[in-house]
C-alpha cells in the first residue's frame, strides 16, 4: 500500500466527513421549514445553502473520495462511472443510485439563475438522507486504511 495515497484518502475522507455534517445542519433547518410555494428571504438562503452542500458533497464523494480509495487499492484511474461500478462492488453504494445523486448535483451546478434552484430542494432533502448512508458505508469501508 502506497503511503502517499492512504493520506491523501484519509485527507479527502475529514473533507467529506466535514462537508456532510454541514450538509446535514443546513438540512435539519430545511426539513423544519419544509416545501412551500414561496420562501422568506432567510428560508431561501437556508434551502440554497442547503443545495449547494449537497451538490459540494456529491461532488467529493464521486470526483474525489471514490477515486482516492481506487488509487489506495491499486485501481488505476478512470471514468466517473468506474469509480461508481468500484463502489459497487465494495458494497458502499448502489452505482444508479450514485448516478442519481451525481444528475442531481450537475442539474444544481448548471443552473445559473438563482430563483430557479428552487425546482431543486424537493429532491435534495428526498436524496441528503441517501447520500448521508452512502458515506457512512463508505467511512465503514475505508477504517481499514485510516486507523
Amino acid at each position: 500500500m502506497d503511503k502517499g495515497s492512504i493520506e491523501v484518502l484519509k485527507d479527502n475522507l475529514a473533507a467529506i466527513n466535514l462537508s456532510l455534517n454541514r450538509l446535514i445542519f443546513s438540512y435539519e433547518i430545511c426539513k423544519k421549514i419544509g416545501l412551500k410555494d414561496s420562501y422568506s428571504e432567510d428560508e431561501f438562503v437556508s434551502f440554497e445553502a442547503m443545495t449547494s452542500r449537497y451538490a459540494r458533497t456529491t461532488d467529493m464523494l464521486i470526483s474525489k473520495v471514490l477515486r482516492s480509495l481506487d488509487a489506495v487499492e491499486y485501481i488505476s484511474g478512470g471514468t466517473v462511472i468506474d469509480a461508481a461500478n468500484n463502489a459497487e462492488k465494495r458494497g458502499i453504494a448502489d452505482s444508479k443510485e450514485l448516478r442519481k445523486l451525481k444528475d442531481l448535483r450537475n442539474s444544481i451546478s448548471h443552473e445559473y439563475v438563482t430563483e430557479n434552484i428552487v425546482r431543486f430542494f424537493d429532491n435534495v432533502l428526498e436524496f441528503t438522507p441517501d447520500l448521508k448512508t452512502i458515506i457512512e458505508r463508505l467511512n465503514e469501508y475505508c477504517a481499514k486504511y485510516v486507523k
